[in-house]
């Protein structure tokens, strides 16, 4: 049906709506003033009539009433009748009052038209509808319903599927919109009255077998983020409606609530920045709100031990100055019971001793960084599989085409991990992370342990050893460790951690035996415990050990429930249950691991395309490497005196570069900033000098400006972390102002 684009009656309708757009409601056509037909003129004429007669009746009534009064009973119904008139005089004001309210409610209403395209059939008004959200399955639905149903019918409920009913249909001709009754294929119209049903894409049709289109894809990727706050409490709730029909009517912006309860903003870029938060004070909320400095996004990564240090000379061969060699090596104390080799092995035990965890941290290449971030979403969906083929729920075969595509980005792993190094590494990925689909690898090389990321293409068995009941916690701790990094807790980007060694006690190993034989109750529990804080799962699993306890007195348990139990009471001591120890541990030897290597910050940098005229190309210059740009490349437009300047700026750097560069170049150069990738800050944001040409070249505090260190002092400030820096400094030559008189 889609293929032939027919507009006949009998074809299924398929409606693909691309976005939200928002409409004042004066100007739909429903609301607009139409000139009156020739009954209505009448019909005005004879109420004008009729009220200017009442209004001459009440006039002389009130004469009447003035004049002396010769009988009582005439000064009664003079009385009565002024009550009268009083009354109607006010019941006449108050509806005028109520309803020029409603009608400027009416007015100040945004309502929301779907811009839409039919691909076939024909679209009527009062048409009943499916819709069909980005995320609908018609192979997962359609053991529900039958493909001949419709949306008429009395249905069961569905996932990301809903009926609706086609109120309006528009013409959009320009700025005005236009009363349609039906529209057929190939068209673009819009739709009123889906507002309830239509977040920002959808589909809709007649046939529950249809398959949805994908949400448009946006150039423009949202990368500036600000928290946002009512100047009056008492209007959160009117901000958080508008954020609302702000994120439906701008596709291209994210709304969301952090941890911490702040609501924010997600944004392209500051220009939209601006138009997102105008929108927000006069169309959808219509309070006055504050909003905070920008939060920029930044990444942690680790980099290869440098060849040469800050003044080019070979590391190594110079002299150390002691007392700054000192500082430097406190900086990077490890506590008691973490040992670190000399090649950056980190080996660490569990807070009760039965387990120990050796990890390590390489950096990952260029490449294989750059290939996870764009298969995200493949990883997300082998993840999907993986857990559904754990708890044996095999609902659906796995699509042909999904399992290729994980071949394909197998094998492209295995060429971008090549060397003595990463031997079988590809097959020793045990998770990727953050939120397990994030460009960081977990890779397992100790004897006695089978686990994959790649149980869905069907190359591994079940496994069962010591180590089965517990793997969860490890990849927990990976999880966490990568979300957060050491440095000002953002995520992690390009790491990739080994666990070389894991050890366990023998009470570890009873624990992991009985549970074992008790089935698969607690490997549930990991899995639930699993993105969970340490916290958490601690009261989670401790509360449950006193309830078995409690159960225990009464009702009698099998004999593998009671050994499991014994085997768990030896090891949720102190310290919590033996899981969530292993989750904090694993996370701890992680961050050391991480602080083990050379660690830098990676910057979020945009783009940027400048058209400028010769004259005012040394300001451009100027103003990119102030704000620490890069010029890509120069060339000019055939047969005109344009230049066009490519550069990268980081985002950081980028609020007000157009202001300025306007303003520089007196409005002769305008830039283009879109988001591109993450860029590693070569500076080293801990650096303090230790030979004596570092000493002689930066000075004893080497305060020259550090960007990556300025950079992390400012996130930490903001996350409110502890900030190593001075508030006062010499402060013997500090004087009072008599005193400089």
């Amino acid at each position: 049906a889609f293929m032939k684009c027919s507009s006949e009656g009998t074809a299924p309708v398929i409606v693909f709506v691309s976005k939200m757009f928002a409409v004042d409601a004066k100007a739909l056509p429903q609301n607009k003033p139409r000139p009156l037909t020739e009954e209505e003129i009448a019909h005005r004429r004879e109420l004008v009539k009729r009220r200017h007669a009442e209004k001459l009746a009440a006039n002389q009534g009130k004469e009447l009433s003035e004049k002396p009064p010769h009988e009582n009973s005439s000064e009664v119904t003079g009385n009565t009748g002024d009550m009268k008139g009083e009354e109607q005089q006010l019941t006449g004001q108050v509806e005028v009052m109520t309803s020029k309210a409603m009608k400027e409610e009416a007015d100040n209403k945004e309502s929301f038209i779907a811009f839409a395209r039919v691909f076939s059939g024909v679209v009527k008004t009062g048409q009943k509808i499916f819709v069909l959200g980005p995320k609908y399955d018609p192979a997962e639905s359609l053991h529900k319903l039958s493909s001949q149903c419709s949306a008429t019918d009395d249905l069961p409920l569905v996932p990301h599927m809903t009926c609706c009913t086609l109120e309006n249909l528009y013409l959009l001709m320009g700025r005005e919109l236009e009363d349609l009754e039906e529209v057929p294929a190939g068209n673009v119209l819009g739709i009123g009255g889906l507002e309830d049903f239509v977040l920002k894409s959808a589909t809709l049709t007649t046939s529950p077998a249809c398959p949805p289109f994908t949400p448009l894809s946006f150039e423009a990727t949202p990368i500036v983020r600000v928290a946002v706050e009512p100047k009056h409490p008492s209007d959160m709730p009117q901000l958080v409606r508008g954020m609302k029909l702000l994120n439906q009517a701008d596709p291209c912006v994210q709304v969301l609530i952090q941890e911490t309860g702040e609501h924010v903003l997600v944004t392209a870029g500051e220009v939209h920045l601006q138009r997102c938060l105008d929108d927000l004070k006069e169309r959808f909320a219509k309070v006055q709100i504050s909003v905070s400095a920008p939060i920029i996004p930044f990444r942690e990564t680790i980099t290869r031990p440098p060849k040469v240090d800050m003044v080019n000379e070979e590391i190594g061969k110079q002299q150390k100055v002691a007392v700054i060699h000192q500082t430097k090596e406190d900086q990077n104390k490890i506590p008691e019971g973490i040992q670190v080799d000399s090649d950056g092995l980190v080996t660490i035990s569990t807070p009760n001793k039965q387990a120990t965890l050796s990890v390590r941290a390489v950096p990952l290449p260029e490449e294989v960084t750059r290939l996870l971030e764009e298969n995200s979403d493949l990883i997300r969906t082998m993840e999907q599989l993986n857990t559904s083929l754990n708890e044996d729920k095999r609902t659906h075969e796995i699509n042909q085409k999904t399992l290729d595509k994980i071949k394909e980005f197998k094998q492209k792993l295995e060429q971008n991990l090549q060397g003595r190094k990463w031997r079988n590494a590809v097959d020793q990925i045990w998770s990727f992370g953050p939120r397990k689909c994030g460009p960081n690898i977990l890779l397992y090389n100790f004897e006695g342990y089978k686990g994959s990321v790649w149980q869905c293409l069907g190359n591994t068995v079940k496994e069962v050893s010591k180590y089965r009941n517990f793997d969860n916690s490890i990849v927990s701790g990976f999880q966490l460790a990568t979300l957060s990094g050491p440095m000002c807790e953002e995520p992690l980007m390009g790491v990739c951690f080994t666990v070389e060694k894991w050890e366990m006690n023998k009470v570890g190993e009873l624990l992991s035996t009985t549970s074992q034989d008790s089935g698969e109750c607690d490997a549930m529990e990991h899995e639930q415990n699993e993105d969970t804080t340490l916290t958490s799962s601690c009261t989670h699993e401790v509360c449950s050990a006193s309830e078995h306890q409690d159960s225990g007195q009464s009702v009698p348990k099998s004999p593998e429930k009671i050994s499991k139990h014994k085997g768990e009471v030896l090891l949720a001591d102190c310290y919590g249950p033996f899981s969530g120890q292993l989750i904090a541990t694993m996370k701890e030897a992680c961050r050391y691991a991480l602080q083990a290597k050379p660690q830098r910050l990676m910057a979020a940098m945009y783009t940027c395309e400048i058209m400028a005229t010769a004259e005012v190309l040394g300001r451009v210059y100027a103003v990119l490497s102030k704000r620490e740009g890069r010029v890509l490349q120069e060339e000019m437009k055939e047969g005109t005196d344009v230049f066009i300047i490519k550069a990268v700026l980081p985002v950081a750097e980028s609020f007000g570069f157009a202001d300025e560069i306007r303003k520089r170049t007196s409005g002769l150069a305008s830039p283009q900033l879109v988001f591109s990738h993450w860029e590693m800050i070569s500076s080293d944001p801990f650096w303090v000098p230790t030979t004596e040409e570092e000493y002689l070249h930066f000075g004893e505090k080497a305060d020259s400006e550090n960007q990556a260190r300025k950079y992390m002092n400012a996130v930490r400030k903001r996350k409110g972390l502890y900030v190593e820096e001075k508030i006062v400094e010499h402060a013997e030559k500090q004087r009072t102002l008599s005193r400089n008189k």
